[in-house]
Formats: C-alpha cells, structure tokens, sequence
C-alpha cells in the first residue's frame, strides 16, 4: 500500500512540474479554438460549447501550407538518413579502429564544436554559391552527409560500450570493417541512432535560418519559413496563426512520445561501459 502510495505520490508531483511546460502549448490549442471575438477572452465555457474549426481549413487556403509540409518532410527523411550513416561511420572509426593520429583527430573535431553557427555562415554561403548551389535544397542536405562533431561524440561513447572481443571475433572470421559496421554495430546502437535521429529531426523540422538564407522560391519553403511568412501577412488573423502553429508543434510532439524510451535510453546508457 505504502508503494502505491509512493507512485501516486511520484505522478502527481511529475504532473504539477509539467503544467507549467504544457500552458503555451493548451494556450495554443485553445485559441486556434476559439472565434475570433472570443480569442482574447479568459473563459473557458465559450470553447466548451462551441469549437471553431475553421481556422484549420482557412490556415491552409491562406498559404500552400500543405506543400510546406512536404518540403520539410522530405528534408528531415534525407537529413536523418544522412546523419545517421555519416556519423555512425565515422564514430565507428574513432571507436574501434587504431590508427595514428587518432586521438588528435578526435580531439580536433570536438573542438570544432566551440565554433558558433554566425562563424561559419558566410563561408559557407560563399561557398555553395560558387558551386551553383544557391536557390536548393543541397545546402541544407548536403552537410549532414559529412557527419556532426556533437552526434559522432555521441555514437562514439556508445561504440565503446560494446566488447572490443565481438569486433576482433568478426575480423577473425573474415568480416571486412564495413560488414562489422553495417552487420554487427549499427543492430547494437539502435537507441543512439534513435537519438541522432530525433535530434536532426528536429533540427531539420525547426530550422529557419538555413531556408532564409538559401531559399528564394516559394515553392521550396518549409513549414518554419512558410510560418514566418503567413505571420507578415495573416499576423493579426490570431485564429489561423495559432491553428498554423498547432499544426506546427503537434508532429514533433508526437514523435517524441513515441521514441521517448529509446531516446532516453539511448542518452542514459551513453559512456557506460558494461
């Protein structure tokens, strides 16, 4: 009894921490919900008895939100698949390949971390300009395939958790690196690569910056760019903007209750060795 007690104890307490967290998003919901002469209203009876639902189907007749959310699919499906080969790849290598220089290689990678985003920005600006690349989707898609200092770190700790013994038994059998790689790592760091996953999908779904800067045709826009576009024009239209930012926030809220376990698996058994 006194157990039961305690759980119960435990969820109310989890529950009272996360209202705070959760009133902007209820707030949201709420005022997608309302008419427009109920929006600013602190009552909640009116949405009770009536929903608006019209803000949704308006929302997306105002701008092609619907293509917006296909752009950034299909940017976050190639940016995750990208990230999760290159940087499993090279987290391998520095895990469980001896080679000279190893270590200062490594090390100058996590130092690359330190560097803020404004620093490299207009290099690389310039430099996908000069490779006609400017006005696409390859700026935002082709750096992931060459691997992230944060992730590779990440896979890295994972790597060193597994036994030396199982790669050394693969490369007696005849198993070249990449078939240890592909056949017998990637099967054991599931939870971390759900984490790069996860991270780069968000990464992808919420980036504005790279689309402001290499985006200039409207049919090319994601949801976060498309979004900032529909609150220059329909910004005072406060029903369609929240029904937009629902639309906005929900997936990755999904996503996240359903690769919680995983992800949280895969931080908290990051660096233990066992």
């Amino acid at each position: 009894m006194s157990e039961n007690r305690h759980q119960l104890l435990k969820h109310v307490t989890l529950i009272a921490i996360s209202v705070p967290f959760l009133t902007p998003f209820l707030w949201l919901l709420i005022t997608s919900l309302r008419s427009d002469d109920l929006i600013f209203s602190n009552k909640l009876w009116p949405l009770l008895t009536s929903i608006e639902w019209r803000h949704y189907p308006q929302a997306f007749q105002s701008v092609p939100f619907g293509r917006y959310v296909l752009n950034t699919l299909f940017l976050c499906a190639v940016n995750v698949m990208g990230a999760m080969l290159s940087c499993s790849l090279i987290a391998y290598g520095f895990a469980k390949i001896q080679f000279p220089g190893r270590n200062i290689l490594f090390m100058l990678m996590i130092a690359t971390m330190i560097l803020p985003a404004q620093v490299t920005m207009i290099p690389l600006f310039i430099l996908f300009s000069k490779l006609g690349w400017y006005g696409g989707y390859l700026p935002l898609i082709v750096p992931h395939f060459f691997g992230s200092a944060f992730f590779i770190f990440l896979l890295r700790q994972f790597y060193l958790t597994i036994p030396q013994e199982i790669s050394d038994a693969a490369r007696i059998d005849g198993c070249s690196e990449w078939g240890i790689w592909w056949r017998i790592m990637l099967p054991l760091v599931k939870p971390a690569l759900a984490t790069v996953a996860l991270f780069t999908f968000l990464g992808t779904w919420n980036d504005f910056t790279g689309p402001l800067i290499y985006i200039n045709d409207q049919s090319k826009y994601t949801l976060a760019y498309g979004l900032q576009q529909f609150l220059g024009a329909y910004g005072s239209q406060w029903g369609r903007l929240m029904a937009a930012s629902v639309v906005f926030t929900l997936p990755v809220i999904l996503l996240f209750f359903l690769l919680q376990k995983v992800f949280i698996k895969g931080v908290v058994t990051t660096g233990l060795k066992g």
